[in-house]
């Protein structure tokens, strides 16, 4: 065996080992029980950064526990590879998208595989590949025949800078989530999901998820965002037959209504405008559309409006109270109209005193009684000014009023939710078209499953702006209808790609059926996912998806479970100089550098070693070179040692040993298996596993410091404690312990042995006798742990009953702890 370490010549080996026999492919059938370790998967953008190396090295690290363990892991890889970044690529360099994808992908894969990770590259897959899609536009048609897809004319989020609509989870503080850029609204006709008719499941399933950090579920909540209140209609005066609509979860304010708020946006505003008015209006609108969403809802800003020219009727007393157009009332809120109450609530408060518009008390605090002309009351009361309910509790109120509305027809109880449809349509290319067409004689079809997938036509200018590139396809707009076989046009948009990142992890456990999506005894066998890594900015919108996935494609019969996901770990950014890594900053880390001049397992072993996953790590240069030197240390005790190390090992029990250092041993070697292997289980608090690795060593060294010659036991605690550590250690420094597993003579892989056992009895320190003094004269003995904290021996000798008795009454000034030794007591 080598005395130094080169981990480039090592890894390259393993890496061309593992790979040429199938190493990590996982098998279906197995007596062992399943366990499916994901990552979520990456896009392809061209390199690795060192967030992926930290995501995937924790994954990996989990796979080979659990496979020690005595499970039948499933650790796949594929790739999140259509989306924006390819088109604009390809629209910047006159790269075709798919050129563009593959060559990043085939960088990344040699990335990905120089670091070592434990991934059945059999099952690998990749969204933007027809096989893929196929299933992706089978899976909408699916949904569309059971009405859970639909198109219609809504107010959407436009980016102009990426030229296409955006979901509303994709649009974060007003802006858009890849660009940045400020987003509009635009009333288009486009295709939506259901998720809505799932949203009371979304939040009672949380519950389900106790695997998740709470951080994610109350994310996730807020988002649905479900409250209780009242849907009341508003007659126009102007318009016969024509309503306001108004959801509201202060019913109790009903009466105390002055004026009424309908969104720039709102779909009859027009209609609700007088021509006298609507000069001024369309201004106002237009201002409007050039605003944040956050910028809209602002507290700080003070809210404008111009009045339309109309009026509503107050249902439950007849009064008239004009309409308004202001920007703090959204048209994806509610119904997209407010009714305003001046005297209960602080905007309508503020907005009134603006354009000296009424004001009208109807809750009054009888202890404190206020008229509201300084600020709004909304605290809880007594209803006043308001008839039938005058006296009444306000929080009693809600539901009587409410009742009253609904018996008399003009109004409902009403369950709202912040969430809305998911709006799929993207006006690009690089995506999955979506399988309809348009026919004028038998309009929507969808396209007949034997006909998928619906291809990407090749024919397009990547040079347009300002529209889709397929709009430009000669060949692909015009097709025959499958009902009718006249004319028909093809949908021209393609499908957000979040879609595609929706079921993949389903797609893993039967990745090479060209049949079906996916085989449901094989889906229902491998899923939920036991243990999901990745970031905590995909919370609401993947997570969220997914999880609708997951019950709508259960509701269609695919699949047998609720939820896709059983245990979720959201790890940390990795940092340097105390900010997130990016290319502008300059701060930035290549892990082919680092593999190249101190190897994966040396990165593999830093990334985890500064903090638990969960929290953000800090880079440091100096920590890289601490690990790397570590692994040489590692290298050396056991090359140094080689020739006295055998890998037939008999199991040492409490006693066999006579010699008091090597019991000592090992006695260390099973509190670190036990410490290392709960690490793992609670949390997976790699960092401290890592730091057992280096006591562990340090022990070892320290050990044999004490051995001038070896005989046969020293040999034998030899063997086990530096084979121990080997096992250990081989999920995180792969290729080291591998190479060091062969080198030693070892049969087969060291990643196909069991996990290392410890004696309960054994997992502690050797007692020694702990001599207790007062004032320096001994007072007690009593028998400890060896291994005892100084803490603890300072409370184990003052709990003691002799030293109690002794030195009751007295004050004690200091105690004194010699490790391993005494403890004295000293009084006065």
């Amino acid at each position: 065996m080598k005395e130094a370490y080169f981990p480039q010549e090592i890894e390259k080996k393993w890496q061309k080992v593992w790979e040429e026999t199938g190493a990590f492919k996982t098998p279906d059938d197995s007596d062992r029980p399943k366990y499916y370790a994901l990552s979520m998967f990456p896009y392809p953008s061209g390199k690795l950064h060192m967030g992926h190396v930290r995501n995937y090295t924790i994954t990996d690290v989990i796979a080979r526990f659990k496979k020690a363990q005595g499970y039948n892991v499933l650790h796949p890889i594929g790739w999140d590879s259509f989306g924006l970044p390819a088109e604009n690529a390809a629209m910047k360099h006159g790269a075709n998208p798919e050129t563009w994808t593959d060559e990043n992908i085939a960088y990344m894969t040699k990335q990905l595989k120089m670091l070592g990770l434990s991934y059945d590259w059999d099952r690998e897959v990749a969204t933007c590949k027809p096989e893929y899609y196929k299933w992706t536009q089978w899976l909408f048609l699916q949904l569309y025949k059971k009405g859970l897809a639909y198109k219609k004319e809504a107010a959407v989020n436009w980016c102009n800078d990426c030229g296409t609509v955006l979901a509303n989870e994709q649009v974060i503080d007003g802006k858009c989530w890849r660009c940045d850029s400020v987003v509009e609204k635009k009333y288009l006709s486009q295709w939506f999901l259901k998720i809505t008719d799932y949203a009371d499941v979304l939040l009672e399933d949380l519950d389900k998820l106790p695997g998740w950090g709470d951080n994610v579920k109350i994310m996730q909540a807020n988002w649905i965002g479900k409250s209780h209140g009242a849907i009341i209609k508003f007659k126009v005066k102007e318009i016969p037959g024509m309503e306001v609509p108004v959801y509201t979860t202060r019913p109790d304010t009903v009466y105390g209504i002055t004026y009424l708020v309908v969104a720039p946006e709102y779909k009859d505003i027009e209609k609700l405008t007088t021509p006298e008015y609507r000069e001024e209006v369309e201004a106002y609108r237009a201002n409007a559309r050039k605003m944040s969403e956050i910028e809209r809802l602002s507290t700080d800003r003070t809210k404008t409006g111009v009045p339309l020219g109309t009026h509503c009727i107050n249902p439950f007393n007849g009064e008239e109270f004009p309409l308004w157009t202001a920007d703090y009332a959204l048209v994806e809120y509610g119904t997209g109209a407010v009714m305003a109450v001046p005297t209960h609530d602080t905007r309508d408060f503020d907005f009134a005193k603006k354009y000296n518009l009424p004001m009208k008390v109807v809750i009054q605090n009888t202890q404190n009684p206020s008229n509201c002309e300084n600020e709004a009351y909304t605290e809880e009361g007594i209803l006043v000014n308001s008839g039938e309910f005058n006296g009444m509790k306000n929080t009693e109120a809600k539901k009587a009023i409410t009742e009253k509305a609904a018996r008399e027809g003009f109004g409902e109880f009403k369950i709202q939710y912040r969430l809305r449809d998911w709006l799929i349509s993207r006006q690009r290319y690089w995506g999955a078209p979506i399988p309809v067409v348009y026919c004028d004689k038998c309009g929507i079809q969808p396209v007949p499953e034997d006909q998928l997938p619906v291809m990407l036509p090749k024919d397009v200018d990547f040079s347009v702006v300002g529209k889709s590139p397929i709009t430009t396809s000669p060949t692909f707009k015009d097709t025959v209808c499958p009902v009718c076989g006249g004319h028909a046009t093809r949908e021209m948009d393609t499908m957000d790609t979040f879609i595609c990142s929706s079921w993949y992890y389903l797609r893993y456990a039967d990745a090479r059926n060209d049949k079906e999506c996916f085989n449901k005894d094989k889906v229902n066998h491998w899923l939920p996912v036991d243990q999901y890594v990745g970031g905590i900015e995909h919370a609401i919108l993947h997570l969220l998806y997914s999880r609708f996935f997951t019950k709508a494609l259960r509701d269609c019969g695919l699949l047998d479970f609720d939820e896709p996901f059983k245990n979720l770990l959201t790890q940390g950014m990795v940092l340097k100089d105390g900010s997130k890594m990016s290319k502008s900053k300059g701060n930035t880390v290549d892990p082919d550098e680092i593999f190249e001049n101190y190897g994966a397992d040396t990165a593999r072993l830093f990334i985890l070693s500064d903090s638990p996953p969960a929290r953000d790590f800090d880079w440091s240069d100096a920590g890289v070179e601490g690990c790397y030197k570590f692994l040489n240390r590692v290298w050396r005790l056991i090359s140094t040692n080689a020739n006295n190390i055998s890998l037939n090992i008999p199991e040492i029990k409490a006693g066999d040993l006579k010699k008091k250092e090597n019991d000592d041993l090992l006695r260390f070697v099973h509190m670190s298996v036990k410490g290392i292997t709960n690490d793992i289980s609670n949390d997976f608090q790699f960092n401290t596993v890592i730091s057992k690795y280096r006591e562990l060593t340090n022990a070892i060294y320290d050990w044999q410091g004490r051995k001038p010659s070896l005989d046969d036991e020293d040999k034998l605690i030899l063997s086990f404690a530096i084979v121990s550590l080997m096992k250990l250690m081989s999920p995180v420094a792969v290729h080291l312990t591998e190479e060091a597993w062969h080198e030693l003579g070892g049969e087969g892989s060291i990643h196909d042995q069991a996990w290392c056992k410890w004696d309960e009895n054994l997992a502690k320190s050797s007692s020694i006798t702990l001599v207790v003094q007062i004032n320096g004269k001994v007072k007690d003995k009593i028998e400890v742990d060896e291994g005892l904290s100084q803490d603890k021996m300072k409370e184990v000798a003052l709990k003691s009953e002799k030293i109690k008795a002794l030195t009751d009454g007295k004050t004690i000034i200091k105690t004194i702890v010699v490790p391993k030794k005494l403890v004295n007591v000293v009084v006065k």
